[in-house]
């Protein structure tokens, strides 16, 4: 296997190179074999998933549900794209060496310090605000954006570009110590 040069981990060029190859096969597999028109993205899935749970507690409320109506509960192709993003993610980082459990990243830690707890309600509320923006937008970044790129659609091009901006204004918010955030050599008072 390919391998850059820090410490085993994959080459980008292999991986960006298979994540195109992995683009094609979904776009043909979608529409030519299923018949479908969405081609590659993940936010659904989630809300699926949410609803299964909540089917299982108050299945009149999800029967009923207007958004669920529209949005089927049920486990599809998207579903199994977003196990093997998971087993995907796990193989890559078991065979390049680089896989480590940590509750709190360094990034993280150097910024805001090492609470586990502060960091967990941060990435959950950033990850209800990105579930927010993905409905509110009626897909995802791998939705809009990439599959907006294969299209060679100007909103696919705008959509990522944005995505893109945010990130980099955020990170720089969040980690330069503008946003709240302790500058390097901060103490930590957790």
């Amino acid at each position: 296997m390919a391998k850059g040069s820090e410490g085993g981990s994959w080459s980008p060029y292999l991986a960006g190179g298979l994540a195109g190859l992995l683009a094609i096969v979904s776009v043909y597999a979608t529409t030519l074999v299923m018949g479908k028109s969405a081609y590659l993205g993940t936010s659904t899935t989630f809300v699926r998933a949410a609803g299964m749970i909540e089917n299982t507690f108050a299945p009149s409320h999800v029967s009923s549900n207007e958004y669920f109506k529209k949005e089927k509960v049920k486990m599809d192709w998207q579903f199994m794209l977003v196990i093997g993003i998971f087993g995907g993610a796990l193989i890559g980082a078991l065979t390049g060496k680089s896989f480590k459990l940590e509750s709190v990243p360094p990034t993280w830690s150097s910024s805001f310090g090492s609470s586990i707890l502060k960091r967990a309600a941060w990435a959950f509320l950033g990850g209800v605000i990105a579930m927010m923006g993905a409905r509110l937008a009626d897909g995802c970044p791998s939705g809009n954006g990439l599959s907006g790129l294969m299209q060679l659609s100007a909103s696919g091009f705008l959509a990522l570009a944005m995505f893109y901006g945010a990130g980099v204004v955020t990170a720089h918010f969040l980690y330069t110590g503008k946003g709240g955030g302790k500058k390097k050599g901060g103490s930590d008072d957790e």
